[in-house]
């Protein structure tokens, strides 16, 4: 997933950790760093974990389903959108809080995922993106007892 933390320094630093994988800067982060510059705006993402699988709740209300792209390459999972030219209303904000603009967001699944078993569903301005574990990377945890 994709972390942002501030260190001591109040230097923000970016990196891909949590549950799918490393934390050190790479080209995942210096992508999302292009992307985000080029006017890609941010939406926020919850990530639910099941004994089955990861459940990834990105929060994106407002959006047409059919520009929405869902697509996994070289085990990195990639959310997009991309309005149609000239999808934006022509209604006059006084004041707009949320955006229905073009996005981007990668998570790495570092082999621990069923790439092929992967399924969306876009409802309430919630799309959900189920992730099916793979049982060969997902081990589960052991207690060991301190003697």
């Amino acid at each position: 997933m994709y972390n942002e933390n501030r260190c001591h320094s109040g230097k923000v630093n970016r990196g891909w950790g949590g549950r799918f994988g490393g934390h050190h800067h790479g080209k995942f982060a210096r992508h999302a760093e292009e992307m985000f510059g080029k006017g890609f705006r941010r939406v926020p993402a919850n990530i639910e974990e099941t004994d089955e699988s990861y459940i990834i709740h990105l929060f994106a209300p407002a959006l047409v389903k059919d520009d929405l792209k869902v697509v996994t390459k070289d085990d990195v999972l990639t959310i997009s959108y991309t309005p149609k030219e000239g999808a934006e209303s022509a209604e006059k904000f006084s004041r707009r809080e949320y955006s229905n603009g073009a996005f981007e967001r990668a998570f790495a699944l570092n082999g621990k995922v069923l790439s092929e078993n992967i399924s969306a569903k876009y409802a309430d301005g919630i799309l959900k993106v189920t992730l099916p574990k793979n049982p060969e990377t997902n081990i589960p945890a052991k207690d060991i007892a301190v003697n």
